[in-house]
């Protein structure tokens, strides 16, 4: 396990503009690569980053030959853990079983809370 954690928390990246999504994800590949634990948290709306079919349709940039779930596959294989919080699955009309392969886990509110309060983590918030 890595000494050094990074925790990204999606919160206000809205999965409706793929040009929002690119750079939180690109740097949690890059922390995963530098040898950091790194956790993205989707919360909030992109949360919807989590479910089945919604970042396949997705591109940073028009044109581009990699959708935003092909991002999401790279991060995970770099070792990125992905998180949905709970509340989305209500929100979104979700089930464990909506959720993409490379989600890790649902989490709550006192997990989020819990490990961003950990004197070794780092915060990013977008």
């Amino acid at each position: 396990m890595a000494d050094k954690k990074l925790i990204i928390v999606m919160a206000n990246s809205d999965p409706r503009n793929g040009e929002e999504i690119g750079a939180p994800i690109f740097q949690a590949s890059v922390a995963a690569a530098m040898d950091f634990e790194v956790e993205v948290i989707c919360t909030a709306t992109a949360g919807r980053l989590m479910k089945k079919g919604v970042a396949e349709r997705l591109w940073v940039k028009e044109g581009s030959p990699k959708s935003v779930y092909d991002f999401i596959k790279d991060a995970h294989e770099a070792g990125v853990k992905f998180y949905c919080c709970s509340p989305n699955l209500d929100l979104f009309d979700m089930t464990k079983e909506d959720l993409i392969p490379e989600c890790d886990g649902i989490i709550g509110g006192a997990y989020l809370i819990e490990r961003v309060m950990e004197d070794d983590s780092e915060v990013l918030t977008y």
